[in-house]
């Protein structure tokens, strides 16, 4: 075999499983993140019943303000329309809550892209 050729092939695994492992601490931070920012009010299993706010189980891919059982405030239904969760509109929502749902009960600002992108990666998890 080539020499070259396996020498490639082991620094493409090695590379490969450095990016699997950031990835999961990228997630593992992002839990911690969530858990300390935003498990005061919202849960995260799935079938948990909502708290303070909706529960955040399979947020990707839903509607805005559509979690059953939960009652939103006036801004969320109004910003509402037409809005299904995505990394964009969580980033956004992270942000600056107000920004993306003017007069809706929930404020909080995370200046850090980083950390809004860890918190992200988790919650992409949860599906």
């Amino acid at each position: 075999m080539n020499r070259k050729f396996v020498l490639g092939a082991v620094l493409a695994l090695a590379a490969g499983a450095s990016y699997a492992q950031d990835a999961q601490d990228t997630v593992a931070i992002g839990k911690k993140l969530t858990t300390n920012n935003c498990a005061v009010c919202h849960t995260f299993g799935k079938g948990e019943p909502n708290g303070q706010g909706p529960n955040l189980f399979g947020i990707l891919g839903k509607p805005f303000a559509s979690e059953p059982g939960f009652k939103y405030s006036a801004g969320m239904k109004a910003a509402a329309a037409s809005k299904v969760w995505d990394d964009k509109l969580l980033d956004a929502w992270l942000t600056d809550t107000q920004t993306v749902a003017p007069g809706n009960a929930m404020t909080y600002f995370e200046g850090d892209p980083a950390r809004r992108a860890k918190i992200i990666a988790y919650l992409r998890t949860l599906h």
